[in-house]
């Protein structure tokens, strides 16, 4: 552990930030000066940020207990704030637990408790009856994307999670919503409350595909072509859905990745470690993907299916646009098919020229050894540069995990750079390579 915690700037320059935007130098002072504080921004505003600097000159850097409990309502949520502090660099101990892997690693990982602990509801209640979770010293307690907690169900989580915090000093709640309520087991009297939902200035485009004669497979197989290369999502109500146009599109050999909830929390992960490191450009969602996801490079959203209510739908659409960065959102209709009241009038798109969808330059290893083997990104690009023979320009994104890591490379041989690494070693540990 570093010896001391570093300052804002510091870790500014660590994710590459030049400045904080208006909103999040609002709610570091408000989450300073108020115990009770509620955020409404939009996705892709920088909440994320906005809370954990806030929170971090909150916290003893000598305390060797959790301080701060960060609720959220995915996994996938808790994976990107839990790595979203391991870049800042903080100094604190941080953890994430989660549905979907054993409870031993849990156990494991908490018997040297974090200062920042980051989960989900059903697993932090459960930890917390366990007695593997220590409350007493927990005075800072973030509820992000709280009204989505809610919604999935997680209220008796809540209020068990609520009544084991005895010294808690400041609450955060957090939402992309607007008309939310807070209910009264969450106690939090008179919050400050920072809106910035209608301050925020999309640079969204909607726009209407019509389907002929009712085919939207056909339709989005027509638009895929047309939009090219472009990384999107395509959203769908159901998981069945997905399964249909995932076949659909593998039929026509159109390459894609799915999220949905009947899909084990590995191959989430993948596809969205996949999706980032440029492996995939395309995924085939339910609205699981609405929310919480650190995929930024999003440029395309396309509705095959339309939500039922306006909250989905603009949080579907949060996902391009972010950080006052363009996008644009298509929705799908089949002829005389009629769009919500919450939806205006679209402009019909004229497609111009069409670009089918190449297959990406970039593919995906999987490295059997991660944190707890004490390895870093500088000790994976030396490896692949050493043992793979690979040039600097040849590799990309890499995210290490707790077990394992994952780098994207470009090569076209594949197999032979397999052959050339695995059973190698890496930090006085031989490793497995392959294709993830």
């Amino acid at each position: 552990m570093e010896n001391q915690v570093k300052s804002n700037q510091e870790i500014l320059v660590k994710l590459g930030i030049e400045q904080l935007n208006p909103m999040q130098l609002d709610a570091i002072k408000s989450i300073n000066d108020h115990a009770n504080n509620m955020l409404l921004a939009p996705t892709g505003s920088g909440k994320t940020l906005a809370f954990l600097l806030s929170i971090l000159t909150l916290m003893e850097f000598e305390l060797s207990e959790i301080q701060t409990l960060i609720v959220v309502p995915t996994r996938e949520l808790a994976l990107q704030i839990e790595q979203v502090l391991r870049v800042m660099g903080t100094g604190f101990k941080v953890n994430a637990i989660y549905g979907g892997r054993t409870g031993q690693k849990d156990k494991i990982e908490l018997r040297q408790p974090p200062a920042i602990l980051i989960g989900t509801p059903g697993r932090i209640a459960d930890r917390i009856r366990r007695g593997d979770v220590e409350t007493n010293f927990i005075t800072h307690l973030i509820l992000d994307e709280f009204d989505k907690s809610l919604a999935f169900g997680f209220t008796s989580e809540m209020k068990e999670i609520m009544g084991a915090l005895p010294m808690l000093r400041k609450k955060t709640l957090t939402s992309a919503t607007q008309q939310v309520e807070i209910p009264e087991y969450l106690r939090c009297k008179e919050p400050k409350i920072l809106n910035y939902l209608e301050k925020s200035e999309s640079k969204l485009e909607l726009k209407a595909i019509i389907a002929k004669d009712k085919k939207k497979l056909e339709a989005l197989q027509e638009a895929l072509g047309y939009l090219g290369d472009q990384p999107g999502i395509v959203f769908c109500n159901f998981k069945d859905t997905v399964g249909q146009v995932s076949d659909f599109l593998n039929a026509h050999k159109i390459s894609h990745g799915c999220f949905s909830g009947n899909m084990d929390q590995m191959d989430r992960e993948r596809t969205l470690i996949k999706f980032r490191n440029g492996s995939l450009r395309l995924i085939i969602a339910t609205d699981l993907a609405a929310r919480g996801l650190d995929i930024p490079q999003i440029k395309v959203i396309i509705h095959f299916e339309l939500p039922y209510n306006q909250d989905e739908f603009t949080h579907r659409n949060g996902r391009t646009a972010r950080m006052n960065k363009e996008g644009i959102a298509y929705v799908m209709q089949s002829k005389d098919e009629r769009l919500p009241t919450f939806i205006a009038d679209l402009p019909v798109v004229n497609w111009e020229e069409k670009k089918p969808p190449s297959a990406s330059l970039w593919q995906t290893l999987f490295v059997s050894g991660g944190r707890k083997d004490k390895i870093s990104k500088v000790d994976l690009v030396g490896f692949f540069i050493k043992k793979g023979l690979l040039g600097a320009d040849q590799l990309g994104v890499i995210e290490i995990k707790h077990d394992c890591a994952f780098i994207g490379i470009q090569v076209s041989n594949t197999e032979a750079l397999i052959q050339r690494t695995t059973n190698q070693y890496l930090k006085k540990r031989k490793v497995r390579i392959s294709l993830a």
